[in-house]
């Protein structure tokens, strides 16, 4: 399969801040690549270079077969591009919106309004569409926004937070639009900080920390990472968690997730023997350990995410966009 979107040893420097350090990425045509990371790990940066908003440093990348840097206008016409936050005029109405955009990309106005009045009923947005934005909710401002990155059809799609300040209802929505498109076709590039986003969407998962990437695979793939089971436990007011975490690493194949404030840990555990969980409590209980609650799951990606970058998933802060406007 061919790749829609490589990239070798991306290098970006802002200041003393390397907000990319010898990234590389490939992503097969028809396909998503979901990308995920801590704040600041350079997913953003990553998506400027791609999509031909900022230029790297060392490195080089191509889009749809065409170089980032010495093809960015024909890069342009192949890609469409949401970021984190709305990019819409809030002066203008949803239509006026949408046949603007269109008309930029050169599409004759009265395709736009055709395209316009399509993608303003695809994202629920057809009652709104005559009404000036700045008296949308943030919800339907979102959407908008996504919807503009689709008016010229474009073959690959990046898509920065996607979801981000969406209900529960309307993130649903979108995966569905989002599963249609690459069903079509269409190539997406996903950021997100939902990682069950990235679980139900993408084809392959990248982990991006400190500028480049630490692991990849499908998310099976990285989840057999963290290993078989994990075992969610607990602890009684009158244990100690130091004690319990003497007894358990003699049965994890990895570090424990300790909460002590709530008394909670995780332990992944080995596979080597049938019956383990029963040997486990009964070790604790001869130490003197008691045990309120006590579950084994399958490892899911937040478990994947703490484990490779020992940070929980968290909204993205403005600091890396104020780090590429400087």
């Amino acid at each position: 399969m061919a790749a829609a979107i490589e990239a070798r040893g991306l290098v970006k420097v802002y200041g003393d801040t390397r907000a990319l350090d010898g990234l590389d990425l490939d992503v097969d045509t028809g396909t998503i690549l979901g990308v995920l990371g801590p704040n600041g790990a350079g997913k953003t940066t990553a998506v400027r270079v791609l999509t031909t908003l900022t230029q790297p440093n060392e490195g080089w990348a191509r889009v749809a077969g065409y170089d980032v840097v010495a093809d960015a206008t024909e890069v342009r016409r192949h890609i469409g591009l949401t970021g984190q936050y709305a990019s819409v005029d809030e002066s203008l109405t949803g239509v006026q919106n949408l046949v603007m955009i269109g008309e930029l990309t050169r599409m004759p106005r009265r395709q736009a309004r055709t395209r316009a009045g399509e993608l303003l009923e695809q994202f629920s947005l057809t009652h709104a569409g005559g009404r000036p934005v700045k008296t949308y909710s943030g919800g339907m401002r979102r959407r908008l926004d996504l919807a503009a990155s689709l008016i010229g059809d474009p073959e690959i799609l990046f898509l920065d937070e996607p979801t981000t300040g969406l209900d529960p209802t309307s993130r649903l929505r979108m995966w569905d639009v989002i599963r249609g498109l690459v069903h079509g076709g269409t190539t997406l590039l996903l950021t997100t900080q939902y990682l069950e986003e990235a679980d139900q969407l993408a084809h392959r998962i990248v982990v991006v920390d400190a500028g480049c990437v630490i692991a990849e695979g499908t998310s099976d793939e990285l989840k057999a990472k963290v290993g078989g089971e994990l075992l969610d436990l607990t602890l009684s007011s009158d244990s100690s968690v130091a004690d319990a975490e003497r007894v358990l690493m003699r049965f994890a194949v990895g570090p424990l997730h300790v909460d002590a404030d709530s008394r909670q840990l995780a332990v992944p555990l080995r596979q080597d023997e049938t019956g383990l969980v029963t040997t486990v409590v009964g070790a604790l209980a001869a130490a003197g350990v008691r045990v309120d609650t006590l579950d084994v799951r399958r490892p899911s990606l937040d478990d994947v995410f703490m484990e490779l970058t020992g940070h929980v998933a968290e909204p993205e802060t403005a600091d890396e966009d104020e780090e590429e406007a400087a």
